[in-house]
């Protein structure tokens, strides 16, 4: 089984991952699984919030979503730190000799979560995920990626997911596209930039994981407001 409105949303801290969720429609209907101890959204919402305080609670707010006809969305925020808890009270805290065993425990929460519960849902489900540069020995290039321990690691978290939007701040001068989900407001036109979506690889980010399947995004869409609202619509309009 596959969820075709997957979609993972990476980027460095202060690009604008969590304020690209204050548009969201029928915002009542989206479960918002606050992983970062309880770090409060940028902006005032109705979403439906949960502070996670255990790693468990996220296969069963998977659960517990799909007995709720109104819930459309699930939101997990963020993935970067969900995977640092599950590390700090499940491996971290292991005795020395079942370590390599918690290690494994690890890399299979994360593959159980993908492969059993967003893969059965019928939600749309978005991870938001803080990304890092990270050297790449093999290649000798400086990657930016979703940084996790272990297996994962090797395997990349970006393998998990068709749909690999970046966020980005960004000069206004050095964007140049024209497309219906582009807009600059007269606050962004005086400060010179912009927070926005990246959804194609360019020349610039060729070490990036953005990704997206083939057609979904025109060339001149590379670059969109960061506005969650309009990937859900795309992603429903392309596997309709």
């Amino acid at each position: 089984m596959t969820n075709d409105h997957l979609i993972l949303i990476s980027g460095k801290s202060a690009t604008g991952k969590s304020a690209s969720l204050m548009h969201m429609n029928d915002p009542e209907g989206i479960i918002y699984l606050n992983c970062e101890n309880g770090k409060k959204l940028p902006f005032k919402t109705k979403f439906k919030e949960f502070t996670i305080t255990d790693t468990q609670q996220v296969y069963q707010a998977f659960l517990e979503a799909e007995k709720m006809p109104k819930v459309h969305t699930i939101i997990v925020d963020t993935l970067t730190y969900l995977m640092d808890f599950y590390e700090s009270t499940k491996v971290l805290t292991a005795p020395p000799k079942l370590t390599m065993q918690a290690w494994g425990n690890y890399a299979q929460f994360m593959k159980v979560l993908m492969s059993v519960y967003v893969a059965k849902s019928t939600k749309n489900v978005v991870f938001l995920a803080h990304t890092s540069d990270v050297y790449n020995e093999g290649d000798l290039v400086n990657e930016t990626i979703v940084k996790v321990k272990g297996s994962l690691m090797n395997q990349g978290i970006e393998s998990f997911f068709t749909n690999v939007i970046s966020t980005k701040k960004m000069p206004l001068s050095v964007i140049d596209n024209v497309n219906s989900m582009y807009t600059v407001t007269p606050e962004e036109e005086a400060q010179g930039f912009k927070y926005v979506f990246q959804t194609r690889l360019t020349k610039d980010t060729v070490n990036e994981r953005i990704r997206a399947p083939m057609g979904m995004w025109a060339a001149n869409e590379t670059f969109i407001d960061n506005n969650l609202q309009n990937v859900i619509d795309r992603l429903h309009e392309y596997y309709k």
